[in-house]
């Protein structure tokens, strides 16, 4: 019964987090200065070369409140846009590229932010993780000091000074990989599937840095605590091999911990793919918020970040029910 209902909390929990998030999502653009519908006026005036009158703008102005759901006070626009959101997963057209739906863009986006977050985000979470296991199962060996002081060094260091780093010693100093990648259009081939691994290197690179130094350090601290532990130390008495107790014993406790770290980071990967993909000009979501926020495109706005929302709180979600599965203490609870 107790899993039951920690099954059900989650999913309560998972319900509320993506209805707050939306609900932001919805009131936060507009508290941002400009007005898209003036500004696609200027740029329809700008291109005829002539200003509409006063007539023709308020008819304009109608038109385009009416397609971009605009119409109405901010209450019967926000009932419209929950509506649009939970029902239909529609987000209207572009304001930047009409009359191409929202949903479109992002789908073609997508692939490329989730590729390269996901991937980098695991093997930064389970390199960080095995060698902090290793080095602190074997703390007292010089090599797991070294170990622990490359931690040190790398952890602190912001983010896009690991990227400009990244970006400096292998783009320019040594131009082994591009500085802008180049992704051709075409069926998916080997040789294309290469072309992208080559030229997502550098950016893949600079987020497994970024979050290495972390996993290395907490995992490392919680494997000298765990190994201390009675029933470790009983263990050893035994005569139980240390790669079992390192394994058995140290890791799958230590573990925990480190999922819940993995949850909370999931929170903050967007951030990285905001940042990746504007210092590198990748083709995700991060460079489609950017663009988005500065030509002030609503709709393209409300997207991008409904579908970073739902995509994290699913994968929190997802690895809150896996949880049990690692924790006995859950899954056995009566």
């Amino acid at each position: 019964m107790k899993l039951a209902q920690y099954v059900l909390q989650r999913f309560v929990t998972y319900l509320a987090v993506l209805f707050i998030g939306i609900t932001i999502t919805f009131f936060l653009p507009r508290l941002m200065p400009g007005d898209p519908i003036n500004n696609y006026i200027s740029q329809v005036q700008s291109r005829a070369g002539q200003t509409l009158s006063p007539e023709a703008t308020q008819q304009l102005r109608d038109s385009l409140a009416q397609l971009y759901g605009l119409q109405g006070d901010l209450f019967t626009q926000y009932l419209g846009f929950l509506s649009r959101v939970f029902l239909h997963f529609d987000f209207g057209p572009s304001f930047t590229s009409y009359p191409e739906p929202v949903s479109t863009i992002l789908l073609t986006a997508l692939p490329w932010t989730a590729g390269l977050l996901l991937t980098t985000t695991l093997i930064s979470w389970l390199l960080g993780n095995l060698i902090g296991l290793v080095a602190g199962y074997f703390n007292k060996h010089p090599a797991a000091t070294v170990l622990e002081i490359f931690g040190i060094v790398l952890y602190p260091i912001p983010y896009y000074i690991v990227a400009l780093t990244v970006i400096v010693v292998l783009a320019f100093v040594f131009p082994i990989f591009p500085l802008t990648p180049t992704f051709l259009p075409g069926a998916e081939t080997f040789a294309r599937i290469g072309s992208i691994l080559y030229n997502s290197f550098l950016p893949a690179l600079t987020l497994v840095l970024a979050g290495f130094g972390w996993n290395i350090l907490s995992m490392k601290a919680l494997a000298v605590a765990t190994k201390e532990e009675p029933y470790v130390q009983f263990a050893r008495l035994k005569g139980t091999p240390d790669w079992t107790r390192m394994t058995g014993y140290v890791f799958r406790n230590a573990l925990l911990p480190q999922v819940t770290a993995l949850v909370l980071s999931l929170g903050t990967i967007f951030n990285g793919a905001l940042l990746t993909e504007m210092l590198f000009t990748y083709p995700g979501v991060g460079l489609l918020m950017r663009t988005a926020a500065g030509a002030g495109d609503y709709n393209l706005l409300y997207g991008a970040i409904t579908m970073a929302i739902i995509a994290v709180a699913t994968a929190a979600f997802v690895l809150d029910l896996c949880y049990p599965l690692l924790d006995p203490r859950i899954r056995l609870a009566r």
